[in-house]
């Protein structure tokens, strides 16, 4: 079934956020394939097989439109390159909503998540009307709890070998906000 695409795209001083193309693919699995991404995402697959970034981009319409998640790719405004991707897995019915994202490597600690986050945020509080937005990260992936720190986000918990992650039970620190009045 064909749905219409209403995902949105998000401007920010230097980001354009935008819905993914079938032709990003190779380019999501070039970064997203490197083990330092992925090392740090649980549900990114690694070794990251060929066609798989197009298959799950060709979700992202249809999970829109049934307010299941919105993911974008994020994007340097002035030249269109792909950074990384980011989104929000929406539960609707109680208003909130996880956040997730990823930087390729070579564009790390240049803040690009952070001003995606903040963007992101604000969308799913004044646009989607969420009431509350979270996000975890796993022990040792610091730079991931900065990113939600500068968002606006406040440390509400850590889980105890929590998920296994390539073999390993790894922690994790949770983090959210909500929404202002």
């Amino acid at each position: 079934m064909d749905y219409p695409d209403s995902r949105p795209s998000i401007r920010t001083e230097r980001l354009l956020l935008r819905p993914l193309k079938i032709s990003d693919g190779t380019e999501i699995r070039r970064m997203a394939g490197n083990s330092k991404v992925a090392e740090n995402t649980l549900y990114m697959p690694f070794p990251y097989p060929e066609g798989v970034a197009e298959q799950w981009v060709s979700t992202h319409a249809s999970e829109f439109f049934e307010k299941k998640q919105l993911v974008l790719g994020i994007c340097l405004k002035k030249e269109g390159t792909l950074v990384g991707c980011i989104g929000l897995t929406l539960k609707m019915e109680i208003e909130h909503a996880e956040l997730g994202y990823w930087i390729g490597e070579e564009f790390w600690n240049k803040g690009y998540a952070t001003e995606a986050a903040i963007a992101l945020i604000d969308y799913g509080f004044h646009k989607l009307n969420l009431h509350k937005i979270y996000a975890h990260y796993f022990s040792g992936n610091d730079a991931s709890g900065r990113v939600m720190m500068k968002a606006g986000m406040k440390r509400e918990g850590f889980l105890k070998e929590h998920v296994r992650h390539w073999g390993t039970y790894k922690d994790l620190y949770v983090y959210g906000i909500i929404r202002p009045n």
